[in-house]
């Protein structure tokens, strides 16, 4: 397959993928080396097509989704449920951040979109792998969520709000 060719399929591919497509993937796909896909995404990149690494892969950010910021309050216990109640409604979880008095803003990028998403990443807090930010700043917190449409981050909000997990700001 020409370059031209794989470049093109590869938009698709991230454009038809609702979670990130990890080098490894798209190399079996399009039967080159990893490297040879690394190199594409930089080409991608440079056609000014807004493509993020992730720990899970590449994501393509096109076209953009609505987005809302939540700013939200819970204990520890509490957050598989509320990042169930954001992925169940429709939304990405794209980060997680804090205010830190002292460091100033504290980001770090997610990419929830499914039950196994939030379970994934709740496993890794239960064994310690990673700690969350809302220990820092006394359980506040903000998350950046994408959906679809205004509707469902109206509704992201509606559940947030009758869990008692958002805090109006």
């Amino acid at each position: 397959m020409k370059r031209e060719n794989r470049l093109e399929a590869i938009i698709n591919e991230l454009r038809a993928s609702k979670e990130p497509l990890s080098g490894a993937t798209l190399a079996n796909l399009y039967q080159v080396s990893r490297q040879i896909i690394v190199q594409d995404i930089a080409l991608l990149r440079a056609s000014n097509y807004d493509i993020i690494s992730t720990n899970k892969g590449y994501l393509l950010i096109d076209p953009p989704g609505k987005y809302k910021i939540f700013k939200v309050y819970h204990n520890i216990e509490e957050i598989a449920d509320e990042l169930y109640t954001i992925v169940e409604a429709g939304g990405r979880v794209n980060d997680v951040f804090v205010i830190h008095e002292i460091y100033g803003e504290i980001r770090a990028q997610l990419w929830l979109t499914s039950k196994s998403d939030v379970d994934n990443f709740v496993t890794s807090l239960a064994e310690g792998k990673i700690s969350p930010l809302m220990k820092l700043t006394g359980e506040y917190h903000f998350h950046t969520v994408e959906a679809s449409s205004d509707r469902v981050l109206d509704l992201i909000e509606r559940k947030l709000r009758e869990k008692n997990y958002l805090v109006e700001v």
